[in-house]
């Protein structure tokens, strides 16, 4: 059997989600099968394992609706692409796409550095489920990353296709997880983008309530959004990084009382997973997929109160509470390892081929040329 997985959207610096996600199935389902890597940019595979690939045009391409033409040429059985958007015409294989959220639909606000022209068809593209419908509907089955969005797709008759889940998981960060009984610091730290669904201001303005703590927002800000969230409460200690390698995400994470998140919206949530595998508390937005996610281990509050938020942080000073947190925490992420979301794939993979070659000899899948 003939496995290619599509690794086009692999960054060069350093992962976003759908890289992380790319890189961390690639490396766990290369130890189970024989696997052929596809990239566009000889730089990603600075971030992939040592596996067979070969380089095809890149998913921005005005050649991708015929990308399958390129990748026909490796004859392989099934191919995965982490993404929806993979093109298909003329395709001669099984193909399984990736849906990770439907977060658009619901929060249609583009981001603001985007042109105004690019902001217009964004919000036209998610007022309609019909274009979703044929992306996936073209694919012979279709895999998500969580119950919620799994579910959301069954309520909004997206496909009918057959829906998997693939949950995320978490990098390696650190050396396993903290052993302590109370909060080391006042830090509080945000891993995430400022995407207006983010609710960035929600955590900014429950800061600013809590004197004894500081933010730690992780990810790359633009000026224009770093100097609006300053303004947005003057009195709160904010610490941008504005884009930190992981071995300072993890020195900061690992000193921090929590990760907060005020999210409206998401599809999984990686950054809740790699705190809790640290042993470090999370404080999140009450909604689905962090229900799913953070389990019993996690203090929720309502997105939109800031106040909830000051609560919720305050808790974790009430003795032995923060050290209980700490301790469903480790076994909550303990749920979610990239070798079992490779293997649930497999699974899949193997289901979705064609019954004559998938029980076929898995060495009969040669190394691509490059």
């Amino acid at each position: 059997m003939r496995v290619v997985v599509d690794c086009r959207y692999t960054r060069f610096d350093r992962h976003d989600g759908i890289s992380r996600y790319t890189a961390g199935l690639v490396t766990e389902l290369g130890k189970l099968h024989p696997v052929i890597m596809l990239i566009s940019d000889h730089r990603q595979l600075a971030l992939l394992p040592a596996l067979p690939w070969q380089l095809v045009s890149a998913p921005t391409s005005i050649r991708e609706p015929l990308v399958a033409l390129q990748v026909n040429r490796l004859r392989p059985d099934v191919v995965f692409s982490p993404m929806q958007t993979m093109g298909s015409w003329g395709r001669r294989y099984r193909l399984i796409l990736t849906v990770h959220d439907l977060i658009y639909y619901r929060n249609r606000t583009p981001p603001r550095d985007f042109p105004a022209a690019v902001r217009l068809l964004w919000r036209l593209y998610h007022l309609a489920w019909w274009p979703q419908r044929m992306l996936l509907n073209r694919a012979d089955a279709i895999v998500t990353v969580s119950d919620t969005t799994r579910d959301l797709i069954r309520k909004h008759h997206l496909t009918h296709r057959p829906v998997t889940v693939v949950p995320n998981a978490a990098g390696a960060l650190g050396q396993g997880p903290v052993r302590r009984e109370t909060a080391e610091t006042g830090r509080l730290v945000y891993m995430g983008s400022f995407m207006p669904y983010k609710n960035v201001d929600t955590l900014v303005r429950a800061v600013a309530e809590l004197p004894e703590h500081e933010l730690h927002l992780m990810s790359r800000v633009g000026g224009p959004e770093r100097a609006r969230l300053t303004a947005l409460a003057p009195q709160a200690k904010l610490i941008f990084h504005d884009g930190a390698s992981d071995e300072e995400y993890s020195r900061v994470l690992r000193g921090a009382t929590a990760l907060v998140t005020a999210s409206l919206d998401e599809g999984f949530g990686i950054p809740l997973v790699e705190a809790m595998s640290q042993g470090i508390p999370i404080v999140v937005s009450d909604i689905p997929i962090f229900r799913e996610i953070g389990g019993d281990a996690a203090l929720y509050f309502h997105p939109t109160d800031p106040r909830a938020l000051v609560e919720a942080v305050t808790r974790l000073d009430q003795p032995g509470e923060w050290a209980e947190r700490s301790r469903r925490s480790i076994t909550t992420a303990g749920r979610f390892t990239w070798a079992e979301s490779a293997r649930t794939l497999l699974a899949l993979i193997t289901d979705t081929a064609p019954a004559s070659v998938a029980s076929s000899d898995p060495d009969s899948a040669e190394a691509a040329p490059h």
